[in-house]
Parts: C-alpha cells; sequence; structure tokens
C-alpha cells in the first residue's frame, strides 16, 4: 500500500505540547510533510476561536479531508462547530496512545478510499473534480467498501445515480456468508414493469404458472444471488407487492412463482429514485417498513447546476467518447455557453448536447459557436449567468457575521479567484490571467513567492475526470502557518506507512 501523506498545522498550541505530538506521531510511524504533497491535513488546537474556524474551514478547500485534533480545555469544544468548518472528523488528544492510533487508522482508512475513487475517476466512467461530487464518491465508495448496508440513491433524473450503483458493485463488501461478490449489477427498471408480470421479474416463475409462462425462469433476486441489486425507480413498485420484495430483502428467501420451494438469495442491494419517498411514506403509496430496509445508506446526487466546474471536464470526456479520439479545443464562447447554460436534464441533457454538437463538427480545429444547432443557441444577448449569485451573497454575509474585516474579505476573494481560474486552465498562466483581466506578471508574482501552487499541481487536460488535489486556499494556509505556528517551519510531511 502507498504510504499516506497529510499537512500539520498546530493552533496556538504551546511548543512543548506540539513536540509532544509530533513525537507521538512519530513513534506511531507517522511522519511530517509539506501541504503540496498532502491529500490531507491535520489541525491541532489549543482553544477554540473564528480564525480556528476559518483555518479549517480554508483546510478542507484544499485538502481532501481535514482532522482537527482538540488538545488541553479544548477537547470540551463542541465537535459539530468543526464538522460544519469542514472538518471531516475531529479527535481529542491523550498522552496514552489512543489518539494517536485513532489518527493513523483514519488516515489509513481515507487513503484506501481516495485510492479507489482515484481508480473509478480513471477509468472514465465517473467524470468530475468539484468538490459535492468528490464528496459524494468518497462516502458511497466507504459505505460499499466497509460495510454491507443497503444503499439507496436519491437526486433528479440525468445525476448518474446508475453510475454510481456500478461504482457500489465494484468495491463493494464480501456478504455475510464469506462469498466474494460477483462485480457485476443486475438492474430492474421499476417503472417499466407491467404490473401483472411484475412478481415473474423479481421471483421468476415456474412452467405454467400462469397462462404464457411455457418455460421456467429466474428472477431479477436469482440473477442477483453473490452480486449487486440496482432495483432502479424502486417508488413505482405496486403497493401490492411491496411486502413480498419486503420479506426477500429482510430474509435473503422468496419462492417462484408457482412454486411452493423456498429459495435462497445473497445480494448487495442499492436502490435508486427520483421520487420523494417519505412523502410516499406519508401519502401510503409506499411501505415505511420497505423504505428503512432499503434506506441503509442514503445519498443525494447533486444536480449539474451545483456542480458547474464539472461541465467542461464532462463536456470534453463525451466528446472524447463520442469522436474516439483525443477531443478537440472548445472556443472560448462556447465553454462560456456550455458553463452557463441551464440544464433541467442534467448529466443526461449535457450528453445529448454534445451529440449534436460531435455531429456538427467538421473533425479539424477547434470546436467553434457555429458547431452549436441553432435551436441550442441563446436567445438574444446571452451572456453569462447573473453575478454575484445567492451562494456568493451568504458567504460574504458569513464573513461579516464571523466579525472578518473588508480587507481580509478582499485578499480572500482575490485569491480564491485567482486559484479558480488557474485550476479552470488547468495551470496555464496566460490564459487564467486572461480570464482575470490581469497581467501575466501578476499570478507569476504570487506563485514565486509560494503563494499559488505550481503547475504541476493542476491536472492535465487529458485527464479532465481526475482531481488533481484541490484547489484550496494556500495564501490562507500559508498565512495561518505564519502566524499560529512558528514552529511549523520545522514540521516536515505526515506520511503514514503502512504494509
Amino acid at each position: 500500500m502507498q504510504p499516506c501523506t497529510a499537512w500539520f498545522c498546530s493552533y496556538r498550541c504551546s511548543p512543548s505540547l506540539e513536540a509532544e505530538i509530533r513525537a507521538h506521531l512519530d513513534a506511531a510511524g507517522v511522519q511530517i510533510a509539506a501541504a503540496e504533497e498532502s491529500p490531507f491535513g491535520i489541525v491541532c488546537f489549543a482553544e477554540m476561536s473564528n480564525e480556528l474556524l476559518s483555518l479549517v474551514r480554508t483546510a478542507a478547500g484544499r485538502f481532501s479531508r481535514v482532522m482537527a485534533v482538540a488538545t488541553g480545555a479544548a477537547t470540551a469544544v463542541p465537535a459539530w462547530h468543526l464538522l460544519e468548518a469542514g472538518a471531516a472528523d475531529t479527535v481529542c488528544w491523550d498522552n496514552n496512545g489512543v489518539a494517536t492510533r485513532q489518527i493513523g487508522g483514519k488516515l489509513m482508512r481515507w487513503s484506501e478510499i481516495d485510492g479507489l475513487v482515484h481508480a473509478a475517476l480513471s477509468e472514465g466512467l465517473l467524470v468530475g473534480h468539484s468538490a459535492a461530487w468528490q464528496s459524494l464518491l468518497r462516502r458511497i465508495v466507504e459505505a460499499a467498501a466497509y460495510s454491507t448496508a443497503p444503499i439507496l440513491l436519491t437526486g433528479e433524473s440525468g445525476t448518474g445515480k446508475e453510475l454510481l450503483a456500478r461504482l457500489v458493485s465494484k468495491v463493494t463488501a464480501s456478504p455475510g456468508n464469506g462469498r466474494m461478490p460477483r462485480r457485476e449489477l443486475v438492474t430492474v427498471d421499476c417503472g417499466t414493469l407491467a404490473p401483472e408480470l411484475s412478481g415473474s421479474e423479481f421471483f421468476g416463475h415456474e412452467r405454467g404458472a400462469f397462462t404464457g409462462a411455457y418455460l421456467a425462469r429466474d428472477g431479477a433476486f436469482a440473477l442477483a444471488d453473490g452480486a449487486t441489486l440496482l432495483l432502479d425507480e424502486i417508488g413505482e413498485i405496486p403497493l401490492p407487492l411491496q411486502p413480498h420484495i419486503l420479506r426477500c430483502i429482510q430474509e435473503g428467501t422468496y419462492k417462484r412463482l408457482g412454486s411452493n420451494v423456498w429459495q435462497k438469495s445473497t445480494f448487495r442491494l442499492v436502490s435508486a429514485t427520483n421520487a420523494d419517498l417519505e412523502e410516499m411514506v406519508t401519502a401510503r403509496r409506499f411501505r415505511l417498513d420497505l423504505y428503512y430496509r432499503v434506506a441503509g445508506c442514503v445519498f443525494r446526487t447533486p444536480p449539474l447546476r451545483d456542480r458547474r466546474e464539472d461541465i467542461l471536464p464532462l463536456a470534453i470526456h463525451f466528446l472524447g467518447k463520442l469522436l474516439g479520439r483525443t477531443p478537440p479545443e472548445l472556443d472560448s464562447h462556447l465553454r462560456d455557453y456550455l458553463v452557463n447554460r441551464d440544464y433541467p436534464g442534467n448529466v443526461r441533457e449535457l450528453y445529448q448536447l454534445i451529440q449534436r454538437i460531435a455531429a456538427r463538427y467538421s473533425g479539424s480545429g477547434p470546436i467553434t459557436p457555429g458547431d452549436l444547432p441553432e435551436e441550442d443557441r441563446p436567445v438574444g444577448p446571452g451572456g453569462p449567468r447573473a453575478w454575484p449569485s445567492e451562494g456568493f451573497m451568504r458567504s460574504i454575509s458569513e464573513a461579516v457575521l464571523l466579525g472578518t474585516s473588508l480587507k481580509q474579505i478582499s485578499k480572500t476573494a482575490a485569491e480564491t479567484a485567482i486559484l479558480a481560474a488557474m485550476e479552470s486552465e488547468r495551470g496555464n498562466v496566460k490564459r487564467a490571467a486572461t480570464r482575470l483581466g490581469i497581467t501575466d506578471r501578476a499570478i507569476q508574482a504570487r506563485r514565486a513567492s509560494g503563494r499559488l501552487p505550481g503547475k504541476e499541481n493542476y491536472a492535465p487536460k487529458t485527464e479532465p475526470g481526475v482531481d488533481a488535489g484541490g484547489s484550496g486556499n494556500l495564501v490562507e494556509i500559508d498565512r495561518v502557518k505564519e502566524t499560529w505556528t512558528p514552529h511549523s517551519a520545522r514540521l516536515p510531511s505526515i506520511r503514514l506507512q503502512t504494509a
């Protein structure tokens, strides 16, 4: 297993305590490393303040996960404040080694999860590097790899629920009987089932069980034995059939139609729906006991409007798939159009749009606005979306409520904009400067001072689905290190050696 690294920072901890923590970590095989080399962050703190929450929030934007370690009187701090600020977990430091083992164990778990997510992204099935999408993938992978609990995927149509179910089938844990699961997905589209044949689709039937049953047939539960079963649009299952489905899910037994023999089936259950099952339970259109049986782990897929930074990587991925070669460049006008466009059908609608664009593309040079079909072109000026958005206004309001000065808000906004532009342009300084209307020198100066990551920290365009490690506000982290951790300059990387 590859070593796991993490950035380390202490907030208002005494030098002696910081040295003690370092010694315990080192004795446990944990070493300290630099921020640009680390997927994770560890923040040790001795007291609670708005500055600490700001530090955690900034670090959470840079690293895939952040561990908050409370020391001394800070162990009484409510963990929920830190989790709300972006920490993945909190640990109370002690001197008996329990906290050290906790930190090491969590780092190993996080590293394994990120490895599985990276493998899924490398296959090109799950494209996207936005924080919302990456967080969802990590949570689903953890539930699939370390438990056998049923998984319920909710969200709007076209947000990738079936692809996520395939991810579950690839990394799912072994069932309780010890057999290794088959890496395949058996899908039942509950929305297309004919009511009179739905029982046969699930349970199978014996020859002569009903008119037209000339041969015996296995149902979905038999086919899914030892594999993963996806009940797509589970809310469409007829109400009279739901008690029978519940028994099979709960007991692992069922009978074919026309048979008196109980059959056994062990499978990993994944359910998907774009309906509100809780509302359906209230309306007595879905059984409450069945809902609690399928909702072991519930995950909501984000709509494309909540992960707009994934639109261009998805578009590039679809173009490469449709054209069968390295995707061509997108004209800047077309890039802006794709990002600013609304997609009620989410990723499915984006794919259909890219299909229409690919059909008009002549095959040489960049894709230009003329390749966009007339019926898809914006009406009127077709300018960018309104800004500032409600989300931006909420963020500024939160900063004001926390007592952040206007100078600091302006500085953070400027640095975040530069980082976002650099991330969007994959580290190309010239294009990022042009997008922001500033000079190349302004960005180069920040990079030379260490306030921006180098180009090597940005994912190449040929791999739009692979996350390059985030684009958090390193300027804030660097400022925190200088102000709050006078000894952190001597702290190298956290590296956890694993077998």
